[in-house]
């Protein structure tokens, strides 16, 4: 899929204007101070004050801004052009000096030379990148000696069922590219968006395995048996802003995370 890249950046760039205007997004309470990050990777994150962030695959930068809000200086990157418009519009709003680029993963290096404390990345990112290597990779470039990766990600297990997660449809492994057509989207499911997408499954062992041969120790990884999201398109709030698939209850995981250091030599 020599275009996936057109494909995906033509989604997400229609993407922008119907999530902004999204409950899922509450981007009015968010610029009156409320964050956007989460209970998971909040533990994961601890003290940032003083931290240089980057924020790879951003949207339109509601975590940068809330890790700018703790005190960090972050640069968030993202594939579409109109998601990083809104996220240096929302950054104004919000009085941060957070930085934001447009770029695509793999090209990163191409056009950014520093290296931070921290490499940061969560919820339905990787699935849009064919080759984890490549990604963990571009990871490692930026890390100080010594820094770390924090990634919060939706588990590959979820990603084998059907949309109503009634049976397995999808291979728990990276064995080709899933190109379908999508109505809606998961912050508004009744939007009238009709896109096409590719996207690619990746099995733990992969995360792991690419990471850990780019010179990462991993330090943590966790899995979780429910999402800080409603986003699928049945959803059970078993405790306030805890959510799980019905179909799936408590028995499978819905989320995990991990913690990985650079290697100082």
């Amino acid at each position: 899929m020599d275009n996936y890249l057109d494909i995906n950046r033509k989604s997400w760039n229609a993407k922008v204007e119907p999530h902004l205007k999204s409950d899922f997004y509450f981007v009015d309470e968010f610029i009156k101070g409320r964050t956007s990050l989460n209970s998971i990777e909040l533990n994961l994150l601890g003290d940032v004050r003083g931290k240089e962030i980057l924020h790879l695959q951003c949207h339109f930068g509601q975590d940068s801004i809330s890790l700018s809000r703790m005190g960090a200086k972050v640069t968030g990157i993202d594939l579409s052009e109109k998601a990083v418009e809104a996220a240096i519009e929302l950054s104004q709003q919000c009085g941060t000096d957070t930085q934001f680029f447009v770029s695509d993963v793999y090209e990163l290096p191409k056009i950014l030379e520093r290296e931070f404390d921290i490499v940061y990345t969560s919820y339905g990112t990787i699935g849009w990148l064919p080759d984890l290597d490549k990604w963990a990779e571009v990871v490692s470039h930026f890390l100080k000696p010594g820094g770390k990766f924090i990634f919060v990600e939706f588990h590959p297990f979820i990603w084998m069922y059907d949309d109503d997660f009634t049976h397995l449809k999808y291979s728990y492994f990276n064995e080709m590219p899933i190109v379908e057509t999508a109505e809606g989207t998961y912050a508004n499911q009744s939007a009238d968006l009709v896109q096409d997408y590719v996207m690619w499954n990746h099995p733990t062992s992969e995360v792991l395995h690419s990471l850990l041969n780019q010179n990462l120790a991993l330090k943590s990884f966790d899995e979780y048996n429910w999402s800080p999201y409603a986003c699928f398109l049945h959803n059970d709030e078993f405790e306030k802003g805890k959510y799980r698939i019905p179909q799936l209850g408590s028995k499978c995981p819905h989320v995990f995370s991990l913690v990985a250091e650079k290697n100082a030599d």
